[in-house]
């Protein structure tokens, strides 16, 4: 590679992300950066031998495009920098045997194509591709690889329903015994493999939540209350194990009677977090979806709540239930943190299904914006519609992918982008949604290796949230060279230093190439080689000159290095206080972002899935993601994502599928499950629409049956969507069955007439026409007067010649 090659390079790594920000918007910095690029090629510098390294392994960190020459040039031999560009090396005379140039790689170790259904053993079914790769990395460098994701359709079903047995979910309990059988039909509508369990939770078992007094009711909570069909208060229960028997879920829970604790929250997170690691007690398969349906009415404690009790020894994640399938350590381990059932569904890729009464749904919300994987439903008072809402928050479940990451090293920077179903390319996105079962989507990730790590080889992860599947990606470090070193070397002035990659590790007190200058050897004649240029101070007063090289000074605020002591790692820009946005490296006044972050002090991301609406456009399509944020465009428009705009011509268009889908129950958001996720509107029902506010904005269209519905949009002080419906749309009236037989019968009469009408007319005009021809025929002709010899007289007279008389 030359040196407008590096150029180029450095101008792409730099701008990686902000191309068009370049052509319009150039800051100083860039200009510098630039004025660099014009120098590497004029000069022949480049960033290579501007870092003034000095070791092998210092000149393989600057830069991809660097490698190192360890060949040995001896007296009077090349004066060349031994680290540079691989091409300005051989150039300069260094042989191929001596470069240290390592490569970054990457190789496909296994690569099975993606199933379509589930048949077979789970060795068989994939869901996810690759399934293992291997990378080469140097610092600095990146390599980009896809993944593909699919979810195969009829995939086994693992259903755990989790219930709180508390007092008040005694009509919950009676309801689910009567669902039993129709929850499975209904489940089994999406997999033909389901396994059913359940079990139950109230509160740790010890004061002050649990009642202790009188002695009485330890064993009967209800005694005041003169209730006795009730069970003791325990913490947690397997009540019944995962089976496909589902008359026997339908048995179980017949069988269960409620109990009663004494503060209003309760236990429920001790319960997950033994339902979810517990997976031979349970019985969790390993090829199947892992459903763990959470119902309550009330809130949870938390990790600290144990306190109270005197319990502070800290949840550690284990399972502990005993040969009774009780959870035996309720009154010894704190309440589990968020964090620790996080790290613990993801390790058992669980689904948590929250079936919360509406009292406590905005608390549950917030723990699943805490919990990747976790979805809230609202539960009717007596659980009448747990079916409807567990088949819908599986179908929410499996219309998303969401890349998650497990053992990434601190050094290895990850970026993804998503390309879903439309195709197009969503920067800083790692899930997809509104899929439908057999759809394939697939993510383009980054890795970028900011620094070294002590290790030389790590293993990490790629997996889809909740899935089995994942991807196995080892990365080794490229980090060192492969010249051997030779301490105490003759070459390091007769062996005070060690002889490595061609250059001399000198011992303390030793300085020089050949380290043949003691400290004590100084010279002011030397300092003329530690001047950069006249006028300036000697190593830029950041060091001492000693045997004619600079010695840079210790720094309490970073490291200093550098022929001229004219680099460091602490003079970079900042923002808020912290040194390149704590998102990059400093390095000699460069801040060199993280994967995922842009601009001259790092502070800008390239992340857009913060951008993405509900409605899956990037800032709602009003308006452009800039460094994470909307900047919205369109007039009128404004909101996180831009999703609040009255005035804009699309709201009705966009709200119209909202009507649709949660009025009528039908439309393109009702088909594929989506409604709940992208439609957070209030619909209320009106006569006739009246003007609530300047901003309202009134909107019609015709639906599949020719009928006008006519709605309008309205957003409160607060920011919340509400959308009155007119209740009957205008449909157009069905005809006069009799008026329509009358009018055909009318109507052909009718035309019978006008057709004698016309026939009589046209007979009419022919005669006349005929008559006029025959006049005047018989005006023309001209007769004779002679006799017809034809012709007899009227009068014959006859002589009878017989007569005889007078």
């Amino acid at each position: 590679m030359d040196s407008i090659s590096i150029c180029v390079a450095l101008f792409l790594t730099y701008f990686k992300n902000d191309i068009w920000d370049f052509a319009s918007t150039l800051s100083i910095k860039k200009y510098i950066l630039c004025y660099i690029c014009v120098n590497v090629v004029i000069t022949g510098s480049t960033i290579c031998t501007s870092q003034g390294v000095t070791t092998c392994q210092q000149c393989l960190s600057v830069h991809p495009s660097c490698a190192w020459c360890s060949q040995e040039f001896g007296k009077g031999g090349s004066s060349l920098s031994r680290c540079d560009l691989k091409q300005n090396l051989l150039n300069g005379g260094c042989s191929k045997a001596a470069l240290e140039f390592p490569s970054s790689t990457l190789t496909v170790l296994e690569d099975a194509p993606l199933s379509d259904k589930a048949l077979g053993t789970a060795e068989t079914v994939t869901q996810i591709k690759p399934q293992k790769i291997r990378m080469t990395l140097r610092p600095g460098d990146t390599k980009r690889f896809t993944v593909s994701v699919k979810q195969v359709e009829d995939y086994p079903v693992d259903l755990y329903y989790l219930m709180d047995l508390s007092f008040s979910m005694k009509d919950d309990l009676d309801r689910l015994y009567s669902l039993g059988n129709e929850l499975a039909v209904a489940m089994g509508r999406t997999t033909s493999n389901l396994r059913m369990g359940f079990g139950a939770f109230v509160d740790k078992t010890t004061s002050p939540y649990m009642y202790m007094y009188p002695p009485e009711a330890v064993t009967n909570p209800f005694k005041l209350l003169k209730i006795e069909k009730c069970q003791p208060q325990f913490g947690f229960k397997n009540v019944l194990s995962l089976t496909d028997k589902v008359a026997r879920f339908t048995e179980e829970v017949g069988k269960q009677q409620v109990s009663r604790n004494r503060d209003a929250p309760e236990g429920g997170l001790d319960a997950v977090i033994q339902a979810v690691v517990c997976k031979e007690k349970i019985g969790w398969r390993p090829d199947a979806s892992h459903l763990l349906v959470f119902t309550t009415d009330a809130k949870t404690h938390i990790a600290l709540d144990g306190r109270i009790a005197g319990i502070v020894q800290p949840n550690d994640g284990q399972c502990y239930l005993d040969n009774n399938n009780l959870y035996n350590k309720s009154t010894v381990l704190d309440y589990p943190s968020l964090a620790l059932l996080t790290e613990k569904m993801s390790e058992n890729n669980i689904n948590l299904i929250f079936a919360v009464t509406s009292y406590v749904v905005p608390l549950y919300k917030g723990y699943s914006q805490l919990i990747p994987g976790t979805t809230v439903g609202t539960l009717s008072g007596d659980s009448g519609n747990v079916i409807q809402l567990i088949e819908e928050a599986y179908a929410k479940i499996r219309s998303k992918v969401e890349l998650e990451t497990l053992g990434v090293p601190e050094e290895l920077n990850l970026s993804f982008n998503a390309t879903c179903l439309n195709g197009e390319v969503i920067r800083g996105l790692k899930s997809c949604t509104g899929l439908k079962i057999g759809d394939t989507v697939s993510f383009s990730v980054e890795a970028q290796l900011r620094s070294c790590p002590k290790e030389k080889s790590r293993t990490f992860t790629i997996k889809p949230l909740g899935f089995k599947d994942s991807l196995e990606v080892t990365v080794d470090f490229a980090c060192s060279c492969n010249c051997e070193a030779q301490a105490n070397s003759p070459l390091c002035s007769n062996g005070n230093g060690t002889y490595e990659c061609g250059v001399c590790q000198c011992h303390q007190g030793r300085l020089g190439p050949r380290c043949e200058c003691s400290v004590e050897d100084y010279s002011p004649s030397d300092d003329v080689n530690c001047i950069p240029k006249p006028g300036s101070p000697i190593c830029n007063g950041r060091g001492d000159c000693l045997c004619g090289q600079c010695s840079c000074h210790a720094n309490e605020f970073g490291q200093v290095w550098g022929k001229y002591c004219e680099c460091d790692d602490f003079n970079c820009l900042r923002f808020k206080g912290a040194l390149c946005s704590d998102n990059g490296k400093c390095s000699c006044g460069f801040c060199q972002c993280d994967a995922g972050w842009k601009g001259e002090n790092c502070n800008c991301t390239t992340r857009t899935d913060t951008c993405m609406s509900s409605i899956g456009l990037l800032c709602s399509g009003r308006g452009n993601c800039e460094c994470g944020v909307c900047q919205c465009t369109q007039p009128g428009a404004y909101g996180a994502t831009c999703q609040k705009c009255p005035t804009c011509p699309d709201s009705c268009t966009i709200k119209k599928k909202c009507v649709e889908c949660q009025h009528f129950k039908r439309g393109q958001y009702t088909e594929d499950n989506s409604c709940n996720r992208i439609c957070k509107d209030e619909i209320k029902l009106v006569e006739e629409l009246v003007f609530n506010d300047r901003n309202a904005v009134n909107c019609s269209y015709k639906d599949e049956n020719d009928c006008v519905v006519h709605f309008q949009y309205y957003e409160d002080e607060s920011g919340k969507s509400i959308l009155f419906v007119v209740k009957e749309p205008e449909c157009p009236k069905g005809p006069d069955i009799l008026v329509v037989l009358l009018s055909v019968a009318g109507a052909i009469l009718l035309l019978g007439l006008i057709g004698l009408l016309i026939w009589k007319l046209l007979i009419t005009i022919h005669d006349r026409r005929e008559f006029t021809k025959f006049e005047e025929e018989r005006a023309k002709a001209k007769w004779d007067t002679a006799n017809n010899p034809l012709y007899k007289g009227a009068t014959s007279t006859f002589t009878n010649v017989a007569y005889k008389g007078n």
